[in-house]
């Protein structure tokens, strides 16, 4: 009698199981379907929203300011190319900064991003930035950086300057 019930409880576990297992396959095209209904997550609106959709504003040019910083001093040597450049509220465009890992070994960093004034941070879109993700130096080892970016069309009239500063941080054992 003990034998039956073990083989009873045996085939609705190895049940249970299997249909976890199916479950877990139909969550994909089942995701998709609730995406599709839904709008949310769908991977073709997100494709299209990533795109960058250039409409410059020529009669406008607003001055953005490079700025950065390393609070670890004698670690890092970090620094824009140019100081500042006007652009077109509107248009892509790209900045450089350069940095150096002055440590005898290797260490990985990450850059922290602030727009100043507060209010024009909601119109600077950057489009590809190293400031995503951890990145990781070799000692002594110097890299180049590039941040694109675009400011909307929409910014307010009364802002003509903008800062995009960076700070470089180490990160953290395990973070990156």
């Amino acid at each position: 009698m003990n034998q039956q019930k073990h083989r009873s409880l045996t085939r609705r576990l190895w049940l249970f199981a299997g249909g976890s297992f199916a479950f877990g396959f139909a969550l994909v095209p089942l995701y998709d379907v609730l995406c599709d209904v839904t709008g949310y997550g769908n991977r073709s609106r997100l494709a299209e929203a990533s795109e960058v959709v250039e409409a410059p504003v020529t009669d406008r040019l607003v001055t953005v300011e490079f700025i950065s910083t390393a609070p670890t001093v004698g670690s890092w040597e970090f620094k824009p190319e140019v100081k500042s450049i006007e652009i077109q509220p509107g248009k892509l465009y790209e900045a450089h900064f350069y940095t150096r890992n002055l440590r005898p070994h290797a260490v990985t960093a990450q850059a922290i991003p602030s727009i100043s004034p507060l209010q024009a941070t909601q119109y600077f879109q950057k489009t590809e930035c190293f400031c995503f993700t951890p990145q990781a130096f070799e000692a002594d080892q110097a890299r180049e950086f590039t941040v694109r970016f675009i400011v909307d069309p929409k910014l307010p009239p009364t802002i003509d300057r903008l800062t995009l500063g960076y700070a470089m941080y180490d990160a953290k054992e395990g973070s990156g």
